[in-house]
This record gives structure tokens, sequence and C-alpha cells, in this order.
């Protein structure tokens, strides 16, 4: 009977013993909460606490792509962008638990204009602000291009307000047209942030015309490795469409990842062409309706400088056949902004 005794008390004092420890001997992760406070000053910062009973670390998921672990729970973020995010909290405890709970969080940041091109000033384009592809580079380009690229003023001007890129049919330094190819390469460049161009674009069929930037590093790790952002690509015979498109090395489209619009008076009327880049997302607008989103992450090169450019390109890949009857078109640009 002792033996029995002793048996059953053992028992009872384990059973005991898992019961205040949970099931697997560690203290019992808690329900998750959440609170978020977003600045007033509409700086982009918002200041978050999280907290479980006996978690021991916390993992945020900002809803922009930005991840980042704290043991407190307490972490103060800033967005880059306005917007609706929805905020992923993972909180840790011991043997391997987790719970997680979501919140929504309305930002508004309020964006500053940091550098422009009006193009007030009549003209050559400001040396300040804008070198010249001068040329026809190799293979046109490494797009089988047809023009030669100079900084003529009857290729590139400022005038009554709007700077004026045009192309001719003429020949020139052995090619049968020329056009102008202008870059902010070596004079300015940015990270993150609001581009927008208000732009005409040209009508005639094989006409390309192109608002982009590349990475700042492309003399050193080449293309596509340093990343390219297509704000607008106008095709050489699909004038109601645009397009928008990002070039990086993982892409699993070989064209490029990215999306179209339809727009009846590109070629008649100004519109506005932008891109809102962030840590997070690139997004591509026309008139402030985004078209197309691809989310940003460390791994892909969107995350250093980049330059602007403005090109109107002839034939070529994506320009296609020239009209016979072609003499002379133009992307007309009000300006260029970048906010920050």
């Amino acid at each position: 009977m002792r033996k029995l005794s002793i048996i059953f008390l053992t028992l009872i004092y384990i059973s005991c013993g898992k019961g205040k420890s949970g099931d697997s001997g560690n203290p019992t992760l808690g329900d998750v909460s959440i609170n978020a406070v977003v600045n007033t000053d509409s700086s982009g910062n918002v200041s978050f606490t999280a907290s479980a009973a006996n978690a021991i670390g916390y993992n945020f998921d900002f809803g922009d792509g930005t991840l980042q672990s704290v043991t407190d729970g307490n972490v103060t973020y800033k967005y880059a962008a306005s917007g609706n995010y929805t905020v992923n909290v993972v909180a840790s405890g011991t043997g391997g638990q987790s719970k997680s709970k979501s919140i929504t969080v309305s930002v508004g940041v309020k964006l500053s204009l940091v550098w422009s091109d009006e193009f007030n000033t009549p003209g050559a384009p400001d040396p300040t602000k804008w070198t010249f592809d001068v040329g026809t580079g190799s293979g046109g380009w490494g797009n089988n291009e047809l023009e030669y690229y100079t900084s003529r003023p009857n290729n590139v001007i400022v005038s009554n307000g709007t700077l004026k890129i045009i192309a001719n049919k003429e020949a020139y330094n052995g090619s049968a047209y020329t056009s102008a190819r202008m870059l902010s390469q070596g004079l300015y460049s940015f990270k993150y942030g609001k581009i927008e161009v208000m732009a005409k674009l040209p009508a005639d069929i094989g006409t390309w015309p192109g608002i982009w930037m590349l990475g700042n590093n492309i003399s050193t790790v080449s293309w596509p490795a340093c990343g390219e952002i297509d704000i607008m690509e106008q095709n050489g015979n699909q004038k109601n469409t645009i397009f928008g498109t990002l070039h990086y090395p993982t892409q699993v489209n070989p064209y490029g990842d990215g999306g179209t619009t339809t727009l009846s008076t590109a070629s008649t009327a100004f519109h506005k062409y932008a891109t809102i880049w962030t840590p997070g997302s690139i997004k591509l607008l026309v008139d402030d309706v985004v078209f197309y989103t691809l989310p940003n992450t460390g791994s892909l090169p969107f995350n250093q400088n980049f330059f602007i450019i403005l090109n109107v390109a002839m034939g070529g890949n994506f320009g296609g056949t020239v009209d016979p009857s072609f003499t002379t078109d133009q992307m007309e640009i009000d300006y260029v902004r970048v906010y920050q």
C-alpha cells in the first residue's frame, strides 16, 4: 500500500507542475495587443506598442515591405509615403510559441519639392541640371534604334515655358533620323520619393518617347543589375497606350515587370506621369491614378540613387516601323519635379 501511495503522489506533483507552466513546460504566451499613434505633423512617424504576456520578442511587418524585430514591443517607424498600411506583429514566446495580430494605420505624409526644372528659361536646357547622350550608341543604344542623338537646338530646346525634344527625319552622321536624350546623370540623383513629369507625347507612328530612370551604379555593375524604372513609354504604333515597366536581374518577365493604361489624349494634351518610390513599393501613375505596383525589397536594385532620363527614340525594338511619311514630331514637357 505504501508503494502505491508514493506513485499516486508523484503523479499528482507532475500534473500540477505542468498546469503551472503549460503543456511544454514553458510559460504560456498570451494574446497580442497593438496600439498605434500616428504623428499629426505629417512626418510619416507612427509609434507602435505591442504586448503579450510572457513574450520574449516581437517581429513587426510595417506593411510597406519593411520588417523589424524588437524585444520590448515598442518601436517608432517613419513611412515614406501616404497610405493605408496593414501592420502585422508576431509575438514570440519560449519553446517556439508565437501569436500574431494585425492593425491598419492611415498615414499622411507631406512631401516637399526638393528638385525641379520648370523649363521657363528659353534656349538650351539648364546645363547645371542636364547633360546629353550624343551619337548612335552600341547597336542603337542596345535597342536597334534608328536615330542619332544630338544636343542641337533643332533637336532639343526650351521655348514658351516648355521643353521640346524633337525627332526629325534627316540624314545625319550615317543615321536617317535625329533626336535628343537628356540625362541628370552626374548632376542630380535621388533615392525614394515621388517624381512627376507633365508631358504631351508624339503622335507619329514609329516614335518611342521615354521618361525613365537608371541606377547610379550602371557604370560599374551594368544593366539590368543597376535597375531601371520606366515611368512612361509610348509604343511606336500604340499611341493611346501608356507603358510603365521595372527592370532588374531577377525579373520573371524578360521584358520587365509592369503594366499599361489607356490614354486617348496622350498626344493632344498634357498629362501627369509619376512614380511613387518607397522602400516597400514602386507605384506607377498617370494623372494621379496608380496603374501598376511592384513590391520593393532589399534584394532588388531599387534602394539606391537613380538619375533621370528624357528622350524620344525612333524605331527600334519598341518603336517598330517608322511611318514612311514621317518628317518631325516631338515630346513636350512642362516640368519635371521630385518630392521627398
